[in-house]
């Protein structure tokens, strides 16, 4: 698409939003950057803008007359597709994208992405690194942190870019075409965003919905969805999949501590658990996604067999903080959702003081609360979804719950109630809306109330 001198609205002023309004300005547009915020400051979203002299910002109610303006429409992942102004905009044919399309067509070299309810990020931090090790020109980007459009005008036919692919991301993507594809899980997420789970299972499947059949996509054959769903026919790509719990023909699986990789006639030996520095078979699975995608992404066996031995936890995932009078601390805060709070659970090997709760994503919580397994001996509640997790555990027969009113009130109580030996774990299993600006800054603020116990 040629965006010089065309009209363009970009819908959202957060760092999506301004990467986007930035990629847009150097390739010739002319740019309307959008929010619905009217409590906003025009001049604080100015100040963050090279352009700022040359864009228009409108907050608040969009002038029906601008939409008659424009030429496209580029949405920031946040933005839900199904807003009146939104569908406006759709009546009148305006083309809109998103943030992640937007900045496809302007890059080049090739893309590797991944998507999945739990383990995006470790397993794109990881395979950003498996990259980056084997050859010069890597960027990682999306869902991770970095807006894709920041990264690509900068990108080369040699350029490999690593994309951590959301589902708000997803629905937005036209012509986005991975070589290599992966979708690592699908449990319930975003219901309140993308209202039923067979509109959320359609959205990640789009991740492989433009490869061809010399591509290559990774699925998760212990996911039933995702079996299914490369077993349908509906992928052009050659499926490969990984399996934590068996053997497989083809693909990559775990045999005892071993992580196995098959392909064709070939059989290698990618490393085996105990030399991993991430813990848990969730990362498990995370390893043997990331690694098939290298591989088949041109990568020698030695090469990502010394990456993922190298490769340490990324923040805000089971990482331990410190140790205080005997109480191992860790911060789990990208457990933002049931499934993923689960694994961190699963992770822990003492008696667990555990601090949930946050924004109402309409999840249930059952399956994380019977995940305790003994292992919890306090559940501290903070966040919009206290008194529902509490009505669960209850009906459920746990009912060892503090509620506190934040999470410096949580950290203390926790400190006051554990025992030596004990692990006291933020794994809230709710989003940090309401509260925290996101899950990063909720993890970092644990910390600093820990370190200051």
């Amino acid at each position: 698409m040629i965006f010089a001198g065309k009209k363009v609205l970009v819908f959202g002023t957060g760092k999506s939003g301004i990467a986007a309004e930035d990629l847009l300005h150097k390739k010739g547009a002319s740019v309307v950057l959008y929010d619905g915020n009217d409590k906003l400051e025009k001049e604080e979203i100015l100040k963050k803008l090279e352009s700022r002299d040359s864009v228009e910002v409108v907050l608040g109610e969009l002038p029906e007359e601008m939409l008659d303006s424009l030429d496209l429409v580029v949405l920031s992942p946040g933005v839900p597709t199904d807003l009146p102004v939104v569908l406006k905009m759709k009546e009148k044919e305006i083309p809109v994208i998103g943030e992640v399309e937007l900045a496809y067509q302007v890059s080049r070299g090739k893309v590797l992405a991944i998507t999945g309810t739990n383990g995006k990020t470790t397993t794109t931090s990881l395979l950003g690194e498996i990259m980056k090790a084997y050859q010069p020109e890597v960027k990682v980007v999306g869902n991770i942190g970095t807006p894709y459009t920041s990264a690509a005008l900068d990108t080369t036919d040699d350029t490999v870019t690593v994309a951590e692919i959301s589902s708000f991301q997803l629905e937005t993507t036209e012509h986005f075409h991975p070589k290599v594809s992966a979708i690592l899980n699908i449990t319930p997420d975003h219901l309140n965003r993308h209202h039923t789970m067979e509109e959320y299972i359609r959205v990640k499947e789009l991740i492989t919905g433009n490869q061809t059949k010399d591509q290559v996509c990774v699925l998760n054959y212990e996911d039933e969805v995702l079996r299914t769903f490369g077993e349908s026919g509906q992928v052009k790509a050659k499926v490969v999949y990984f399996s934590s719990l068996r053997e497989l023909p083809q693909g990559i699986f775990l045999r005892g501590k071993e992580i196995v990789l098959r392909a064709g006639e070939k059989e290698f030996v990618i490393t085996t658990t105990d030399r991993l520095k991430i813990l848990g078979r969730h990362n498990h699975e995370n390893t043997m996604a990331a690694a098939a995608m290298a591989y088949y992404a041109g990568v020698s066996v030695e090469s990502i067999r010394r990456s993922v031995c190298e490769f340490v936890a990324v923040p805000h995932r089971i990482e331990y903080v410190t140790e205080k009078n005997g109480v191992a601390y860790y911060n789990d805060s990208k457990g933002t959702n049931p499934d993923a709070a689960i694994k961190g659970i699963q992770a822990m090997n003492r008696p667990t003081l555990l601090i949930g709760g946050g924004y109402d994503k309409e999840s249930s919580y059952d399956e994380w609360i019977e995940s305790f397994d003994g292992k919890v001996r306090y559940l501290v509640l903070i966040g919009q979804t206290k008194e529902k997790i509490k009505a669960a555990a209850e009906r459920l027969g746990f009912t060892d719950i503090i509620l506190c009113e934040d999470l410096k009130e949580a950290v203390r109580v926790c400190a006051e109630k554990a025992n030596p030996g004990d692990a006291v774990l933020l794994s809230p299993a709710c989003a940090s809306w309401g509260q925290f600006d996101n899950y990063e800054q909720r993890g970092d603020m644990f910390k600093e109330y820990v370190k200051a116990l």
